[in-house]
């Protein structure tokens, strides 16, 4: 593929229901803050572009769990796909399920629990049926649907509210700061500036789902233009979903919207501004765009526990038995997000501060041994093992003590574990890779060694013609995020 399909293809894989339903939702409720996490995805773009797409490529690996096994051993690869099958479960599909439950709730008044089995009925027909051409066929439209659809909705909005100005008069003035306190539960500062970015480089520089896009890529230049293009991309959901939250809660405090739960803003929206005809457009790319992002799920969960965990175990098992396998494994993970979404009603903030929070205790490690690999040719097997197990123990952890405080708050008032699970999960995120990598260059140090069987030469950027332009389009990206942090900058300095 070249750079602009690369891109493209990048930024619109991202867009998924934590954008559609999640950004607005938190917007709604504490203001631009939430952007942070979109405009830094930036700087680790870049980091993809220029640092792991050369080494990804030049190393001829096909997925992320190979590599882990090239650079350092088969256990490595294991942990990733374990990692990544419970992941799928804990965010992709419950916060996909739950955001469609959400949208049917909202816009069509089909109860909770009824929309969320719909959208999975749903998605395994139109799959099924339609098979491969109709999700990317649905994908083009939908994008085109959802844009419009966005920006229709925000023109509506404030022509409601009396335009800019009249939407800036009915909410706090730090709801348009991008910036909050060290103490603030959700935003703080230092977790922003520290933790958001080990989240990126896990999500953007390590996950299968993107990363499959830039090794798809006609060579290491259309890789990294096509990452800094994505870069330029992702500074616009800031405007697309975030700002239309903001909105959404002026509608709301001058009673020309009623918000019954922030997570309902943007299809509340549509159901309440957009005239008759294209409420039924948008709300269909808004369905259609939560069923192509579950389907996606569904083939990337049921591909790698087949392929990296069944087939390796069963490893005579001919393809209908692999087909059979995988479709009952992604029945069998349905099951369990399903009864996993209760919970998340313990995490606080919405759905797109759960599924950040959830992403913090699992991404540290896996960005610390990826990181470190690659920057580091003294990191062995034993050190990333060892950096992946205590980097796993204490996420788990951490997961689990928040879940039993926040099933029961009042039991351990004033506990030392009440006091854990308040710390922010950016800054648990920060400590979690601190130790992660420390474990991993101190066992790495004591055991001696260094990379196994891949042993690839870098290369100079300069090597490729195009490297001036391309640095002065990063450059661009890193003053275009200046600017953006400059504009929506208020220091707030109350929690």
């Amino acid at each position: 593929m070249g750079w602009f399909v690369v891109g493209a293809s990048i930024f619109a894989s991202n867009i998924g229901s934590e954008h559609l339903v999640g950004l607005a939702g938190s917007a709604a409720v504490e203001g631009v803050p939430v952007a942070q996490f979109e405009i830094l995805a930036a700087f680790a773009l870049l980091l993809l572009g220029w640092l792991f797409a050369p080494f990804y490529l030049r190393s001829g690996v096909f997925t992320m769990p190979e590599f882990l096994e090239k650079r350092y051993s088969r256990g490595p690869r294991t942990y990733l796909a374990v990692i990544s099958v419970v992941g799928y479960v804990l965010t992709k599909i419950a916060v996909t399920v739950a955001a469609g439950g959400i949208v049917f709730e909202t816009l069509m008044g089909i109860p909770f629990w009824w929309g969320a089995l719909a959208i999975i009925a749903l998605t395994g027909l139109y799959t099924a049926w339609g098979g491969l051409r109709a999700v990317l066929y649905t994908d083009m439209v939908q994008m085109f649907v959802l844009l419009g659809g966005a920006i229709a909705v925000t023109l509506i909005g404030l022509n409601a509210v009396g335009g800019w100005d009249g939407m800036q008069a009915a909410v706090q003035p730090q709801a348009f700061s991008l910036w909050r306190s060290m103490s603030h539960p959700e935003f703080p500062w230092t977790g922003i500036l520290f933790g958001a970015p080990i989240l990126a480089v896990w999500y953007w520089c390590t996950d299968q789902f993107i990363v499959q896009r830039v090794l798809a890529a006609n060579g290491i230049e259309n890789a990294r233009k096509g990452t800094i293009f994505a870069a330029w991309l992702k500074q616009l959901p800031l405007f697309l979903f975030v700002l239309p939250g903001v909105l959404a809660l002026a509608l709301s405090n001058t009673g020309a919207l009623e918000l019954d739960d922030p997570d309902q803003a943007l299809p509340a929206m549509i159901g309440a501004l957009l005239p008759a005809g294209l409420k039924g457009l948008v709300a269909a790319g808004l369905l259609a765009a939560l069923m192509s992002s579950l389907s996606s799920v569904f083939n990337s969960a049921s591909t790698i526990f087949t392929v990296d965990l069944y087939r390796r175990v069963v490893p005579g098992a001919d393809e209908a038995r692999l087909v059979a396998v995988g479709r009952v494994a992604t029945v069998a993970m349905v099951v369990l997000a399903l009864l996993w979404i209760p919970f998340m009603d313990f995490f606080s903030g919405g759905l797109f501060t759960y599924l950040q929070s959830v992403q913090a205790y699992i991404a540290p490690p896996i960005a610390a041994v990826f990181l470190v690999g690659v920057l580091w040719p003294g990191a062995n097997a034993e050190g990333a093992k060892w950096s992946l197990a205590v980097g796993a123990v204490l996420g788990l952890a951490r997961l689990l003590i928040e879940v039993m405080t926040g099933m029961s708050p009042e039991s351990f008032e004033g506990s030392l574990w009440l006091a854990l699970a308040e710390i922010n999960f950016l800054h648990i995120a920060i400590a979690l890779f601190a130790i992660s990598t420390a474990v991993l260059v101190g066992v790495s140090l004591v055991t001696g060694g260094g990379a196994s069987e891949l042993t690839v030469r870098r290369g100079d950027v300069r090597d490729h013609p195009s490297w001036r332009s391309d640095a002065a389009l990063s450059a661009g990206v890193v003053l275009l995020v200046l600017l953006v942090w400059s504009v929506f900058s208020q220091w707030v300095l109350a929690a």
